[in-house]
């Protein structure tokens, strides 16, 4: 580890990089502590931008779209911290952060709630066809009630839910789906135990079995190498045609080609994305489909949530720099002893 990274400054303010804008209150509450490099244009920053900031500072407010690798970290030789402002950390290579002795932390717990209610939300917009519906009302095809000749959507009340990643959010799903009586079933690398699966109604399952018997495929699990295309052209196949399927985890989860090709094919009913390969970009064929709901990554989104999350940051960020453990640590292995 950083052989100053538990030694306080003495003679000078600890320098910090606030890679992505954030609310202005707390930007002041930094800037009267440390001396800080912000970006409130909210400008992403280039791969050489990043390691030349990294290489000028004690620690860094990193989002997403900051990749902090062995490259970037080269030449930050005062850096302590990389504080994410994200539950998810796969923009962060964690052993090249670890081997290079500094602290990453993400903000875990505050935004589970939030997500949750979103997912559930995607979940029944892409069910009911709310996106289809309201670009029927605006471009004046409305012009009568009918009992057939209306967007037709598949029901939640009483049908199976399929949960990929049971973790926080996932739980936070399944017990939202009771509400609406449904049958929960999940995938998970474990099990849940027995106190969990029975708080949430829920039954674990294969990945194959899952497929074929969910009415309602939601993934909420993190981006990893092994968790890349979770579902592409194979697991797409053994959906139900009148399944959906909803992406509140990572871009890469999904191939998003296979799924353009399910939803154009009738292979199943409609799609929910929160998140994509290479966003912001989306593929060209997704934005082809009618059936198919599109947000941008916005499940965590509301005021008091984010503020959270910053708040956590926050915390994580000065913790490290006050030579204390950090609230949610990732690499724990940097720490032989409590503080």
């Amino acid at each position: 580890m950083n052989s100053q990274a538990h030694t306080p400054a003495a003679s000078r303010k600890f320098k910090i990089l606030v890679a992505r804008a954030i609310f202005p209150e707390a930007l002041a509450q930094l800037e009267e502590s440390y001396e800080v490099q912000s970006n409130q244009s909210d400008k992403i920053l280039t791969a050489e931008e990043l390691k030349k900031a990294l290489s000028e500072v004690d620690g860094a407010l990193v989002a997403g779209s900051e990749r902090i690798d062995a490259a970037a970290l080269s030449d930050a030789k005062n850096l302590k911290v990389v504080a994410n402002i994200s539950v998810g950390y796969n923009n962060l290579d964690v052993p090249a952060i670890t081997a290079a002795g500094v602290m990453a932390t993400n903000t875990p717990d505050v935004l589970t709630d939030t997500t949750a209610d979103f997912g559930f939300a995607l979940l029944m917009a892409t069910a009911r066809r709310m996106t289809e519906s309201e670009h029927w009302v605006r471009s004046g095809k409305w012009d009568q009630w009918s009992i057939v000749n209306n967007p037709l959507g598949m029901d939640l009340h009483h049908s199976t839910i399929g949960i990929i990643g049971m973790g926080r959010i996932g739980q936070g799903i399944a017990k939202r789906a009771l509400g609406f009586g449904m049958k929960v079933v999940y995938h998970n690398r474990s099990h849940l135990s027995d106190a969990d699966e029975k708080s949430c109604g829920a039954t674990y399952v294969s990945k194959e079995e899952l497929l074929r018997t969910a009415d309602h495929v939601v993934l909420v699990l993190p981006y990893t190498a092994q968790n890349h295309h979770t579902i592409g052209a194979p697991e797409l196949a053994l959906m139900k045609t009148t399944a959906t399927l909803i992406n509140i985890a990572r871009g890469g989860i999904v191939d998003d080609g296979a799924l353009a090709q399910a939803l154009q094919g009738g292979r199943i009913f409609a799609a929910g994305l929160d998140v994509f390969e290479g966003e912001p970009q989306v593929h060209p064929e997704l934005l082809k489909c009618k059936n198919i709901v599109l947000a941008p990554h916005i499940a965590s989104a509301t005021e008091k949530t984010r503020r959270a999350m910053v708040d956590l940051a926050v915390e994580n960020l000065r913790a490290a720099l006050d030579g204390k453990r950090p609230p949610s640590l990732i690499n724990t292995e940097l720490l032989t002893t409590e503080n």
